[in-house]
C-alpha cells in the first residue's frame, strides 16, 4: 500500500522519455484536459468513463511578415529571397489557447562583386595578351587558372570567363572575347633579274600599308641596284597585323 501511495504522488516531467501523454486532471474546462507533452494529445473524459484522444495533435499557425521576398506568409517553413537586408517576423499562435509567440530572423543580402576584365580585345595570329580580372578576392578562370591575371595565346577567336568571389562568398562572372586576326598574305611582284644599268618595278600586295627596306612607303617602288640586292617589305593589314615579304633582284653583267 505504501508503494502504491508513493507512486500516486510521484511527479513526472512532461519531457520524460517514452511518455505518451501528460495530463493534469485538475486543469482544463469541464471534461477538456490539455496534454503537457510535445505530442499535443489533448482529450476529454466521457461518461463511460473512457479517455478519448483527439485525432490530430494541437498545433500552431505561423504567419510571417513582411511579405516582400517570401514565397508564402503562412507555414513553419518559408523561402526568403529579399532584394535587400530584411528582418522577418514569425508569429506562432496556439490553435487551442490563442496564445502567441514571436521570433525574428535577419536575412542579410550581400552585394555581388563587380567582376570586370581588362586586356586586349584582339590580337594577331601568334601573339599573346594578358587578361586581368578585378572586383573580388578570389578568381577562377575558364582555363582553370586561379590568379587575377592570365596570359593567353589563342590560335582562334576565344571567349574567356572568370568567376569572381568576394569576401562575403558572393559570386559573379565576367567574360572577354579575344579575336585572333590573320596575318596579311604578302606577295612581291617584279623582275627577279636585270642587267647592269637597268631598273625594275617591285610591287607589294596583301595589306593597306607598306614599308620597304629602302624607306619607301608606297606599294610599288622602282629599283636600280648595281649588284644583286634583296628588297624587303613590311605589310600591315586593316587589323594592324604585320607580315613581311622579300624579292631578290639579281644584277647580271653586260657582256
Amino acid at each position: 500500500q505504501a508503494e502504491i501511495q508513493a507512486s500516486m504522488n510521484k511527479t513526472i516531467s512532461p519531457s520524460t522519455a517514452g511518455l505518451v501523454g501528460y495530463y493534469k486532471m485538475d486543469e482544463g474546462t469541464g471534461t477538456f484536459t490539455a496534454d503537457a507533452t510535445s505530442a499535443g494529445r489533448t482529450g476529454s473524459l466521457t461518461n463511460n468513463p473512457v479517455w478519448a484522444v483527439s485525432a490530430a495533435p494541437v498545433g500552431a499557425t505561423v504567419t510571417w511578415s513582411p511579405s516582400a521576398g517570401l514565397n508564402t506568409t503562412a507555414g513553419a517553413i518559408v523561402i526568403a529571397n529579399p532584394t535587400s537586408t530584411t528582418t522577418y517576423t514569425a508569429i506562432a499562435t496556439d490553435a487551442s489557447t490563442g496564445c502567441a509567440a514571436t521570433a525574428t530572423q535577419v536575412v542579410t543580402v550581400n552585394p555581388l562583386p563587380l567582376a570586370a576584365i581588362s586586356g586586349n580585345n584582339s590580337i594577331c595570329m601568334g601573339q599573346s595578351t594578358v587578361l586581368t580580372a578585378s572586383g573580388g578576392g578570389t578568381y577562377l578562370w575558364s582555363t582553370g587558372a586561379t590568379t587575377a591575371s592570365i596570359t593567353v595565346s589563342p590560335s582562334s577567336t576565344t571567349t574567356y570567363t572568370v568567376t569572381v568571389t568576394n569576401a562575403a562568398g558572393c559570386q559573379s562572372t565576367a567574360s572577354r572575347t579575344v579575336t585572333v586576326n590573320p596575318l596579311p598574305t604578302v606577295s612581291v611582284a617584279g623582275a627577279n633579274s636585270i642587267c647592269t644599268g637597268q631598273s625594275t618595278v617591285l610591287t607589294a600586295s596583301g595589306g593597306v600599308a607598306y614599308l620597304w627596306s629602302t624607306g619607301a612607303t608606297t606599294a610599288s617602288i622602282t629599283v636600280s641596284p648595281s649588284s644583286t640586292t634583296t628588297y624587303t617589305v613590311t605589310v600591315t593589314n586593316a587589323a594592324g597585323c604585320v607580315a613581311t615579304g622579300s624579292r631578290i633582284v639579281t644584277v647580271n653583267t653586260t657582256p
